[in-house]
């Protein structure tokens, strides 16, 4: 049976506390973003674990080419964002045909209902569906 090295990765927050003298919130919030001094690990807010590199063999880490990660297993919040994108991009075409009163063409009323799926599959934790034929091929 074929043996696999999986490196998974949680992600770790590190904070600080700084104190601004400041007339409103946001402007107490604009000098924090670049602030320096010491840094202080939050273990109990670390996030999910997630795979980041499958190599074929034992002890194979970093040696010879690496497998491609199934989505299901990255990080949850990098597949929310590129959803993010695919659903804004799909929303504007499909808003833009509605608006010319233009019918829109089928591939992307297909891409349209993956995307959906793919989405409510990435809320429930579980792996992306099939991506249709006809929607691979459109721009």
């Amino acid at each position: 049976m074929p043996q696999f090295t999986i490196e998974t990765t949680y992600h770790l927050p590190v904070f600080r506390h700084s104190t601004y003298s400041a007339c409103t919130p946001e402007a107490a919030c604009r000098p924090s973003r670049t602030m320096t001094g010491p840094v202080r690990e939050d273990y109990e807010s670390s996030g999910e674990s997630h795979v980041t590199g499958i190599w074929q063999g034992a002890d194979a880490a970093y040696r010879g080419q690496a497998n491609s990660v199934p989505p299901h297993f990255g990080a949850a919040v990098q597949r929310k964002a590129a959803q993010f994108e695919l659903m804004l991009g799909l929303l504007k075409i499909l808003v833009g045909d509605a608006k010319a009163r233009r019918p829109t063409p089928p591939g992307w009323l297909g891409k349209a209902e993956w995307a959906i799926a793919r989405g409510e599959a990435i809320l429930e934790g579980a792996r992306d569906p099939v991506e249709p034929g006809d929607a691979k091929d459109l721009p």
